[in-house]
């Protein structure tokens, strides 16, 4: 009964990563709008990213790393600091996977395995400067006259003409870095940089990171028992961070410190813990008007946006937030306009989530996901009013108003530059990248993904009495009356992640697949997720567990209420990550409901997870255990009496395989019976051919035979 075509999706799902190849991404628009910069692959197979422009409405190759300008330097390695970079990024493929350009968007530079490449947008051919070391995240001054890179934890800068090279800020100790963003920021904070170009290129504002005091981890690959292990500075909840401060860096060769706040003080909210101090940089940049930075405290319920004096380094708040849980970080805040107005997270009424553009608030009932940028006199943003969906909006600075740039349901994103806009669209019928100007299509940029075997036909579903959304994935060759299905939840439900969307993509297509293997699919985003206001969001603070899957349980309930051919005496979960650890948590707690799980990847001891991101929900674990005692799993292994199997990346350094193990330590302890699959080599995303497809078909037979029994 199984289409033919899902027997080949698994090889498809991991030959193209995901279907993540041949998709173009990282666009960047001139000032002008003339030109266009992004990076992409040659084919839906082809794991060598690219740099590509797009002019006159034609796309042109800038830089190959396969051919023979760049072939002839033969392979390097990757320095590090940008395998880390990369794992952060959960990047897929390999080659030209970043850049940046000058102000004009007229010359771009990247770094290939350590080596720096200049590639003026001209035309001209790509040229290699020569660099002190290897070269990590390169940035071009904004007159495309210097680059600087960071090379030995030093800020370096060499002249575009490959002349000059010399450091500006040289780290003193083992432990220091200048320029380089620390795990927390980057992992959970989302600040990927650690420098900032001023306008006029005579200076930078640098973060300088002192990991002296953090604890180390190291990863070792027991495949390969003779190579040394990885060490790395990873901040558990409750341990100390990396110490960041910022500093004034000019090419003449002054440095002043940036005088930031130590601790917030009147308003900031108390709390079973509380923790004034300002330990996170999580925002930073400089424009016309000087240098901008946010930072927030230990406990995240205060983040003051900074103005920064250039000349002396001191400080002055010009916006706070505060939240007695914590205050949420949007994406692309604070933006400053050139007449001086900040754009800042905003709450326009009711619950909803927004922004306050120079005074203006957006209306309520749109929840902003994302400022973008702002170009030509519009700040553009993505926000929705329906879950499901993400649109693209932009709002006239001259009080024109706000307009809707996407018009498919689905969910989209942009870049914006003069009068032209990127728009970057996912939707049921799939992918497609267009280029507008003054709002008129001029043409496109090519998706070259490969479309899935398994075409996703999901019904999309409002389920309880809190309408969660949901979506239902039934095989495509059944038909009414042909008797039950064992049900399937694969959610993701978790903070920071929606899945149920009104999009075609890789997770509808795995779920799809499992249908097509004989199970009804439900996929439904409950309380914790985004888009649906802070209350819903905030729900899990303090409880990771409880409303989130209780929410799984109405879901399917409701769902089967209204599908009689789901068979609530075969119920299973599987997920990555979060929903791992859920699906860990489904089977321990409530197997009443559930008769099997696959946990991938499942952060069972909270105490092992990062500073910024676990105290969010649980706060500090030596004044609150409790709160990880609660939302930990170990202490209920004995209570396991269905069929689980627990699958970790051996390389993984974010969920460190030590949550598996412990878990499965306990397990065993407690004479449960239960199934460890080790991948070997693989990190928190499971991205290599055979590892990808061979997965899929393991967890496929794993939950068909412990449905059946």
């Amino acid at each position: 009964m199984t289409d033919p075509a899902a027997g080949l999706f698994p090889a498809q799902f991991a030959r193209t990563r995901r279907f993540s190849l041949g998709v173009p991404r990282q666009f960047t628009v001139s000032p002008d709008g003339e030109r266009v910069l992004f990076v992409r692959g040659t084919s839906g197979t082809d794991p060598v990213s690219r740099l590509w422009l797009y002019e006159d409405g034609a796309e042109r190759l800038l830089a190959d790393p396969l051919g023979p300008g760049f072939a002839d330097e033969g392979p390097g390695e990757v320095p590090p600091e940008e395998r880390a970079r990369r794992e952060r990024a959960r990047e897929t493929s390999s080659g030209v996977v970043s850049y940046a350009t000058d102000a004009s968007v007229r010359l771009a530079v990247f770094a290939l395995a350590g080596a720096l490449w200049a590639v003026p947008v001209d035309g001209s051919e790509p040229r290699r400067l020569p660099t002190a070391g290897p070269a990590v995240d390169p940035r071009p001054s904004p007159d495309g006259s210097l680059i600087a890179y960071v090379s030995g934890g030093a800020l370096r800068t060499v002249r575009a003409d490959g002349t000059g090279d010399r450091a500006l800020a040289e780290p003193e100790g083992a432990h220091l870095t200048y320029g380089l963003s620390d795990y927390v920021s980057q992992e959970s904070i989302g600040r990927t940089r650690g420098y900032w170009w001023s306008p006029r290129g005579d200076a930078l504002l640098v973060a300088r990171a002192d990991t002296a005091g953090v604890e180390r981890r190291y990863l070792t690959d027991p495949a390969h028992p003779d190579r040394p292990p990885r060490e790395l500075a990873y901040p558990a909840a409750g341990t100390a961070n990396a110490k960041v401060s910022l500093h004034l860096v000019r090419l003449s060769g002054g440095h002043t410190a940036v005088r930031l706040p130590e601790a917030a003080g009147d308003g900031h909210p108390e709390g079973p813990w509380t923790d004034r101090v300002f330990e996170y940089v999580v925002a930073a940049d400089w424009d016309d008007r000087g240098p901008l930075v946010s930072v927030q405290t230990r406990d995240q319920r205060t983040v003051h946006v900074l103005e920064v004096d250039e000349e002396t380094g001191a400080t002055r708040t010009v916006h706070r937030e505060q939240d007695p849980a914590w205050v949420a970080l949007r994406p692309g805040t604070p933006l400053r306009l050139p007449s001086g107005a900040l754009v800042v997270p905003a709450r326009p009424g009711g619950d909803t989530q927004g922004l306050d553009i120079g005074g203006a608030p957006t209306p309520a009932g749109l929840e902003i996901r994302e400022a973008l940028g702002a170009a030509d006199g519009r700040v553009y943003f993505t926000g929705g009013e329906e879950p499901t969906e993400i649109h693209v909006w932009s709002y006239d600075t001259a009080g024109r108003g706000l307009v809707r740039v996407s018009d498919a349901p689905g969910v989209h994103t942009a870049a914006a530059g003069g009068p032209t806009v990127v728009l970057d669209s996912r939707s049921p019928d799939g992918h497609t990248v267009t280029v507008l100007r003054a709002g008129a299509e001029t043409g496109r940029i090519a998706v070259l993904a490969e479309e899935p075997l398994v075409v996703p036909r999901p019904s999309d579903l409002s389920l309880g009495r809190r309408e969660l959304r949901s979506r239902l994935h039934l095989p495509s060759w059944h038909r009414p009356g042909d008797g039950p299905l064992p049900v399937l939840l694969s959610p993701y439900a978790g903070h920071g992640v929606q899945v149920v969307l009104k999009v075609r993509t890789w997770w509808t297509a795995v779920a799809q697949w499992f249908a097509e293997q004989g199970f009804a699919v439900l996929v439904t985003d409950g309380r914790g997720t985004p888009g649906r206001g802070e209350a819903w969001e905030k729900s899990v603070h303090g409880d990771r567990l409880t409303a989130v899957l209780e929410d799984q349980i109405d879901a399917l309930h409701a769902a089967a209420g209204a599908h009689p051919e789901l068979d609530l005496t075969r119920v299973a979960m599987r997920g990555w990550s979060f929903s791992g650890y859920l699906a860990a948590a489904a089977v321990l707690r409530h197997p009443e409901v559930f008769h099997a799980a696959v946990a991938g990847a499942a952060p069972a001891d909270r105490r092992l997870y990062d500073t910024h991101w676990e105290e969010r929900f649980l706060g500090h674990p030596d004044v609150l255990p409790d709160n990880y005692a609660r939302n930990s799993l170990l202490d209920e292994a004995a209570s396991l009496t269905r069929p689980l199997m627990l699958v970790h990346g051996l390389a993984d350094d974010n969920v460190a395989v030590a949550h598996t193990l412990r878990l499965s330590a306990a397990l065993l302890a407690a004479g449960r019976p239960h199934t460890v699959l080790p991948l070997s080599g693989a990190g928190h995303l499971v991205g290599r051919d055979r590892t990808a497809s061979g997965l899929l078909l393991l967890e496929r037979d794993f939950l068909r035979k412990a449905l059946s029994s």
